[in-house]
């Protein structure tokens, strides 16, 4: 009777169990890779938490802790500075582009595509893929609003 009943309660709460777990946000899936430890202190210094766990879609091309660390000594720290959260929001949302692209969608393609900030970043997808001048070293870790492109430097705004 004990086997019985446990069993028919296993077998409900299996298939009450989604079959696939809901993906990350944005941030929590950049929390998660445990690479973009800079960029996620930038993120919440320069506010922009909530906007990225946001709706979306986004596509963020995201510069690892190698990345930032090869910024000239001091400008991390500069940045993260709360009289710098103008400069440091511009910053970080030239890499935020308001929509979701996946490698796929720009194979083979050169383009100028709007960022958040308000200008154009130059993505040239035509043997492997540079952001100005940073190399998307992988691509589509997707997210429940977006997408992820892990970059090789930090992007700045012209």
């Amino acid at each position: 009777m004990f086997r019985r009943t446990f069993m028919g309660a296993a077998a409900a709460l299996a298939f009450a169990m989604p079959l696939k777990a809901e993906a990350a946000d944005i941030v929590d899936t950049a929390v998660s890779a445990g690479s973009f430890n800079t960029l996620v202190a930038a993120v919440q210094a320069a506010g922009l938490v909530d906007t990225l766990k946001g709706d979306g879609p986004f596509t963020v091309f995201a510069p690892t802790d190698e990345a930032f660390a090869a910024l000239p000594e001091g400008t991390v720290e500069s940045l993260l500075q709360p009289e710098n959260k103008d400069q440091l929001v511009s910053i970080l949302t030239y890499h935020v582009v308001p929509a979701k692209v996946m490698s796929g969608d720009i194979a083979g393609k050169r383009a100028k595509v709007l960022t958040v900030q308000g200008d154009r970043l130059s993505v040239n997808a035509r043997n492997g893929v540079k952001v100005n001048d940073a190399k998307v070293v992988q691509a589509d870790i997707e997210a429940s609003n977006g997408v992820i492109h892990v970059v090789d430097a930090v992007i700045l705004p012209e």
